[in-house]
């Protein structure tokens, strides 16, 4: 008798991306000075509990934590000031985009992403409509202090999970999506592919991030500035039609609808770049992280030049959507 772990993956590889052959059509394109008319800056306290006080736009533009020309976009933590222990915490950004979308292919050419020891940077979208976890969360990029891998995972309202063995490259490490398990662990891929995250993805000139989210799957892929494989599609970064192939190569990680049903989970989701620090993740890592001596308020608000490298260098984002 065949196991259901057989049938399981069978599931799993009827739903493998490169397969179909939809093609997308340019809703998008940010780049250099776009980005200012296009996402808000959010001022709110981080409901990760990170040590960052998130500002404005005018405060950011006046102080330089945000700054383009008309090919790229930066935004930063700062590192100058010494944070007071009464203060919210170092000055950082927090970005949410006007307009949101549903079924896409993101591009993301990024140069640089923040990194150092007490940092929380993340890619990531999130229903428009929630409250969350209601219409779902999307991690493209994240990781914490000097991770070297990237993580991209889904946060999900109950009964969302995916199976073990899909068509990706990378390593899975959690299976259940609900945010009410496991402190919102959701269900989580580590790229293993290297110079993904961190400083190693900066050394290397950073790279391209595609999100493809379909009814049949949400699928990443990464490919750093080097590579020799990089779709002509991809390094173009502004093309009017783009069509999914198999010239992609294997995604880094995939999710499946197999044992989640999409539409219930996922609604038009907003786009989010955002750099916390310390908080629940970087702050109850830092301990182990190789980061220390002393925890990791202490180093945000006393060490500002650690802070140097910690920001978003962005060469362009583009959204397709499916052509009709």
């Amino acid at each position: 008798m065949l196991s259901q772990n057989f049938f399981s993956i069978l599931i799993a590889l009827k739903f493998i991306p490169t397969a179909l052959s939809q093609s997308y059509t340019q809703n998008a394109h940010f780049k250099g000075r776009d980005f200012f008319g296009a996402f808000n800056w959010e001022t709110f306290d981080d409901p990760t509990h990170g040590r960052v006080n998130f500002v404005d736009q005018g405060t950011a533009l006046n102080t330089n934590l945000s700054y383009a020309d008309n090919d790229v976009f930066i935004m930063r933590a700062d590192y100058h000031q010494i944070v007071p222990s009464y203060a919210r915490g170092r000055d950082s950004i927090r970005i949410t985009s006007h307009d949101a979308w549903g079924d896409s292919l993101l591009i993301l050419d990024l140069a640089h992403m923040p990194e150092g020891c007490a940092t929380w940077p993340a890619y990531w979208t999130i229903s428009k409509n929630g409250p969350w976890p209601q219409g779902g969360e999307m991690d493209i990029i994240e990781g914490v202090n000097l991770n070297s891998n990237n993580l991209a995972s889904l946060h999900t309202t109950t009964n969302c999970t995916m199976p073990q063995t899909r068509d990706q490259s990378g390593q899975v490490i959690s299976t259940n999506c609900d945010a009410a398990v496991n402190y919102n662990q959701g269900c989580g891929v580590a790229s293993t592919t290297p110079n993904s995250y961190g400083s190693g993805f900066n050394n290397n000139g950073g790279g391209w991030i595609a999100t493809w989210r379909s009814p049949n799957a949400i699928s990443h892929w990464f490919w750093p500035r080097n590579a020799p494989n990089v779709p002509d599609e991809i390094r173009q970064g502004d093309c009017g039609v783009v069509t999914p192939g198999d010239n992609w190569g294997t995604p880094d990680a995939t999710f499946v609808w197999s044992q989640c049903d999409y539409n219930s989970h996922f609604d038009p989701h907003q786009i989010i770049f955002d750099l916390t620090l310390c908080g629940d993740w970087a702050g109850n890592a830092f301990p182990t992280a190789g980061c220390g001596p002393g925890n990791c308020q202490d180093f945000v608000d006393n060490t500002p030049d650690a802070f140097q490298n910690a920001f978003w260098e962005i060469n362009s984002l583009t959204i397709y959507t499916p052509q009709s």
